[in-house]
């Protein structure tokens, strides 16, 4: 039993060992910061009646978020502005009219003062309405000055109470401005409908919902949220594809918008010397009501119309946004190439095939954001591209020779277990 053991933690101590000592290969980052723009954050809280409801570890959903603004507020890094925004925090009576006008700023975004900020989350109390749309229309106002990131954190126990404004359809207008601000959500109760009107609204933007029942769960979330927002921005270049390959722009490495119309291809090109990899990944955004099948398709192919490689998604309606990439290494250039070009010209081509719903405009086209990285390609020709696999295939072959050495001791020592077990 003794050697069994040992031989077992063995195995274990081989295969941690071969999980630390793989080296992955560091992925590029497509663009540049924009260096010291000032990151700014809008927390919106819901103030909302529901919020004294006690379901979160035993107190108020309100109590809930008061702790963890408290702990968010200590947190947040000096780089980083910080303003808080309530809805339903102020009115009390049933008219539906007054309630959804019923945001406000309880502190600008701004250099926090920790105590000021603390002193104003204290003094609220659950009230009246839940007016999400209009408090994120006035969010984004909140943020709209400034080069740095923007980030919205949407912090409710309700659905929005304040139709016809869908605060989804709010989200998308944020988003079609084009100046970068990200919405994220967070549902304070495991509710199907507002988890689906939440969803889209972190959708439309390109940000995030989670839903969380717990007071640390919430403290954790929103931290992680405010620390995102000091990351270094890229800001991404408008560009504009062609028809066809020839008449396409040529890209460097960075981050790049555009229009697409249903159905329609754009085109791009890429140089790519001999020793490089081309990275390169897109999105198309549904901005409007779109069929419930679409996909989207990323091709690299050679000046005369050979495919390289392609990328392609499929998506049936529960993501606004679709995406996909490719990788395309190309070797060294051996002695007896010398007389070839150095650099060769690559076609990325796009296309998606949303459909229109019925009604709706068709132009100006779907948002579309093009990432071209073009770094140094693997160190060895042999590596290039195995199977698709590049660099990773000697991973792979790594964790077929582990596997099998493992299937071989676990194979002896269930031989043996038996063996003393019949001898017993």
């Amino acid at each position: 039993m003794i050697r069994r053991q040992r031989l077992a933690a063995g195995v274990c101590a081989l295969l941690a060992a071969l999980a630390a000592g793989i080296a992955f290969p560091a992925a590029a980052t497509a663009g540049e910061p924009t260096g010291e723009a000032t990151a700014k954050v809008d927390l919106v809280l819901d103030v909302s009646g529901s919020m004294r409801t006690r379901d979160i570890d035993g107190g108020t959903r309100m109590a809930a978020a008061k702790q963890a603004f408290n702990e968010v507020l200590d947190a947040t890094p000096e780089e980083v502005q910080l303003g808080i925004r309530t809805l339903g925090a102020n009115y009390p009576g049933n008219d539906r009219q007054t309630g959804c006008k019923d945001t406000a700023q309880l502190y600008p975004v701004s250099t926090l003062d920790r105590t000021e900020a603390k002193t104003a989350v204290a003094t609220l109390s659950p009230t009246g309405w839940t007016p999400i749309g209009p408090a994120l229309l006035k969010a984004a106002g909140d943020l709209q000055a400034g080069d740095g990131s923007k980030r919205i954190v949407l912090i409710t126990d309700g659905e929005d109470t304040c139709a016809p404004l869908d605060p989804c359809e709010v989200a998308r207008e944020i988003a079609a401005k084009g100046i970068g601000m990200t919405i994220d959500t967070l549902g304070l109760v495991p509710n199907t409908k507002l988890n689906k009107q939440l969803s889209c609204i972190a959708e439309a933007t390109g940000g995030t919902y989670t839903s969380v029942e717990h007071t640390d769960e919430l403290t954790d979330k929103v931290n992680q949220l405010v620390d995102r927002a000091a990351d270094p921005v890229v800001t991404p270049v408008a560009t504009e594809g062609a028809a066809q390959c020839t008449d396409a722009p040529t890209l460097k490495s960075g981050l790049f918008t555009d229009r697409e119309e249903f159905g329609q291809e754009r085109w791009y090109r890429v140089e790519v010397m001999a020793g490089q990899e081309l990275r390169a990944s897109v999105s198309v955004a549904a901005d409007r009501a779109v069929g419930p099948d679409y996909g989207a398709l990323l091709r690299a192919v050679t000046v005369h119309g050979r495919e390289i490689v392609r990328g392609e998604a499929a998506g049936n309606g529960r993501t606004d946004v679709i995406s996909t990439g490719l990788r395309y290494p190309k070797p060294e250039r051996d002695d007896d190439d010398s007389d070839k070009p150095a650099a060769e010209t690559v076609c990325l081509q796009v296309t998606n095939s949303f459909s229109a719903a019925s009604g709706v405009k068709t132009t100006p086209g779907l948002p579309l954001e093009l990432t071209v990285d073009v770094v140094d390609g693997p160190s060895h020709s042999g590596d290039v591209a195995s199977f698709g696999l590049g660099r990773g295939w000697w991973l792979l072959g790594v964790l077929v020779l582990v596997g099998f050495l493992a299937g071989l001791i676990w194979g002896w020592l269930s031989r043996w277990r038996v063996a003393v077990w019949r001898t017993n």
